[in-house]
């Protein structure tokens, strides 16, 4: 981690000095690729929420690419892997701060809405807190643990983004029951093959306060369209 930082910096700086923008020209192959590294680390930068000090990032990168019988550098080389060092930690408290600050707001949400929820037409609450409700009730059997089953799914977060669907991929999934989140596992459960359920699942039955990818944050409600298809053994 600490050496692509290390090599993310210094490739960024192509771009940072302003005499060296007003004066570039494009001229070759060489030119372009240099661009299009520095616009490509710049997005990432600015994507991450990273903030530098464009003079100083230049500074760094001219001293360490220059003779150094002809340029002094500003901080010995032994000296900064030291300061990465500190930078990736507070890049990483600052992550854990904000994961935790999303955590709490998200908790918060999911019991609201969940509390809403729960007084919507159709809607069934589980001992453990799961909710669903009987689009489509078939006419199967129900799986139990030891199966796998086939299911079209539409995943999404309360607020109505969608962050997986077999339908959209238009192919079902087959999975174990028990190798899915434990609010999966449950809701499979009630569900005669033939059915369509909707799920809402609470984060302590999804993903928890670990979250899954870059869209289901720490602590989210989901909510799955699910229909099961068949009950392979």
């Amino acid at each position: 981690m600490k050496k692509i930082l290390l090599v993310t910096v210094l490739f960024a700086v192509i771009s940072c000095s302003q005499e060296g923008y007003k004066s570039s020209k494009l001229k070759d192959q060489k030119d372009s690729s240099s661009y299009a590294i520095g616009a490509d680390i710049a997005r990432t930068f600015k994507r991450t929420g990273i903030e530098v000090n464009s003079e100083a990032l230049y500074k760094g990168f001219y001293e360490y690419s220059s003779d150094t019988t002809k340029v002094k550098r500003t901080i010995k080389e032994d000296e900064i892997a030291k300061i990465l060092e500190k930078f990736q930690q507070k890049l990483i408290a600052e992550k854990q701060a904000q994961s935790q600050k999303d955590g709490e707001k998200n908790l918060k949400a999911g019991k609201e809405f969940l509390e809403k929820n729960k007084s919507v037409a159709g809607v069934q609450v589980t001992a453990s807190g799961l909710q669903y409700q009987v689009i489509k009730m078939g006419n199967g059997p129900k799986p139990t643990s030891n199966d796998k089953v086939k299911v079209h799914y539409t995943g999404s977060t309360i607020d109505g983004t969608i962050f997986d669907s077999s339908v959209q991929r238009g192919e079902p999934v087959v999975f174990p029951l028990t190798g899915v989140i434990p609010g999966w596992t449950e809701g499979l459960k009630l569900m005669p093959v033939g059915s369509k359920f909707k799920l809402f699942i609470p984060s302590e039955l999804a993903y928890g306060e670990r979250g899954a990818g870059d869209v289901i944050k720490p602590n989210s409600t989901l909510i799955f369209d699910v229909e099961l298809i068949a009950i392979e053994k």
